[in-house]
């Protein structure tokens, strides 16, 4: 069981990594949401143990957050 969350760890990590090598062409709302995402499926994983599911909701949340943190000020 170790080894499958070690593995489902190191291709979170490695996935993270590449999908940020794609952020040279987005906006910078684009790139924040990716981080975010990024971050949040990280900090999911670890908070659940390698569970998908709180994998899964991290990259949500962290996704959601890291759009609306760079939300454009609309008056």
């Amino acid at each position: 069981m170790k080894t499958i969350q070690k593995l489902t760890r190191n291709a979170v990590i490695a996935a993270m990594l590449l999908g940020l090598g794609a952020c040279t062409g987005m906006s910078r709302q684009g790139q924040n949401t990716a981080i975010g995402a990024g971050a949040g499926a990280l900090g999911g994983a670890v908070l659940t143990n390698g569970s998908g599911l709180g994998t899964i909701g991290g990259a949500a949340v962290g996704g959601v957050i890291g759009h609306e943190a760079s939300k454009p000020n609309r008056r």
